[in-house]
């Protein structure tokens, strides 16, 4: 993987590849940030580039050997730790290191509940054992393949348990000669203090809407705040989205209807929705999808508010109706609704009956935005 191949994110590159030029490339390095901005291409990125022996200023080869290898991510001085769920299928990483390879040079960019999908698993309890960090110990030992770094990239390190934290920390104070841990992380904050104060942290910010402009829609651009796994997801869904808006502005309609112009066919619409959505065929998940389209839905009217458009993450339909709408969300009444509407998918979590949730909170509409 080269840098070339991910998007944005020209700042940290510049970093990466400065470090190498400049002969100081610490041997432990954070790099931290939300869901979906390129971490982890990043780090296998900057592996590569260290190790390619014919590298630019600008790049690695892409068609030496070494590089051939890494692109697949078959180099023997290339290692990698992840959260796994131990079973029979193992209890190691050695285990479910070709389903790793799949889904990196299938995705690139995935997200935890993409690789459970991929182990086909159903907790969302993975864990990286204590027996990974005797592995890691035993893999960094090795004598190495190249003239280059042996490279240990751990993906998602806050899901450590605290054994293999501790076994980390010791490999971090005193690691082999010419190694590299990469540490790529959603949470740092919930690594061990011990270990952030040994690493060299590496911001990786949200892709800019000019970013992600180029692989999606604008209105998909603007709405993924800075996410480009975000942008793909909302892409996919966009006939759901579509269908939740129409949903949403029909509902806050209507509630608006009977609780200003006191037009009651409306509460018969409302009624008929709340059957509609509460329909077995819909399925649970996708009821609370809707609700919580309606939260965001909710604070982006709130936001509008302030007449801030940068702050605002909608599409131009979604906007064009916040902006006659969002008066009718303020401060009176702003967090009583977010509230029925959390209530609401808390209760069809717990297996509520659903057509008594929904009118009830059609109700509630009623009162509230009245406010």
């Amino acid at each position: 993987m080269r840098f070339r191949d991910i998007i944005g994110q020209e700042g940290v590159k510049q970093q990466l590849r400065l470090s190498v030029q400049d002969q100081r490339i610490a041997h432990a390095r954070l790099l931290a940030g939300k869901e979906g901005v390129g971490k982890l291409p990043l780090a296998i990125a900057y592996a590569q580039y260290i190790n390619c022996p014919n590298r630019t200023a600008e790049d690695s080869c892409g068609v030496c050997p070494t590089c051939l290898q890494f692109g697949q991510l078959q180099h023997p001085d290339l290692h990698f730790a992840f959260p796994i769920v131990k079973g029979d299928r193992g209890d190691t990483c050695n285990d479910f290191m070709d389903k790793f390879r799949e889904i990196v040079l299938e995705k690139q960019y995935f997200s935890l509940d993409d690789w459970y999908r991929k182990l086909e698993v159903e907790t969302k309890q993975g864990m990286i054992y204590e027996k990974e960090s005797q592995e890691m110990l035993r893999k960094l030992s090795l004598k190495p393949f190249g003239n280059g770094y042996k490279v240990m990239i751990i993906w998602q390190p806050e899901k450590m348990n605290a054994v293999c934290a501790n076994k980390l920390l010791k490999l971090l104070e005193e690691p082999p000669e010419k190694t590299l841990f990469l540490l790529v992380s959603e949470h740092p904050d919930q690594l061990l203090p011990t270990i952030l104060s040994r690493v060299q942290l590496t911001r990786v910010p949200d892709l800019t809407e000019a970013e992600l402009s180029e692989h999606v829609s604008a209105d998909i651009a603007h709405i993924a705040m800075g996410s480009y796994l975000t942008a793909i997801r909302l892409q996919q869904n966009d006939e759901q989205r579509q269908m939740f808006m129409t949903d949403f502005i029909a509902l806050m309609r209507h509630a608006w209807m009977v609780g200003h112009a006191r037009k009651y066919d409306s509460l018969l619409e409302m009624r008929r929705f709340s059957l509609e959505i509460a329909d077995a065929k819909v399925g649970r998940e996708k009821q609370k999808a809707f609700l919580q389209y309606a939260q965001q839905q909710v604070r982006e009217n709130y936001i509008c508010r302030f007449s801030q458009p940068q702050m605002n993450y909608q599409t131009a339909e979604e906007a064009a109706f916040s902006e006659k709408f969002c008066p009718y969300i303020n401060e009176g009444n702003v967090e009583q609704i977010m509230r029925e509407l959390e209530k609401a998918e808390q209760q069809i979590s717990q297996n509520g009956n659903a057509k008594i949730i929904f009118f009830d909170l059609c109700l509630q509409l009623i009162v509230l935005i009245k406010k």
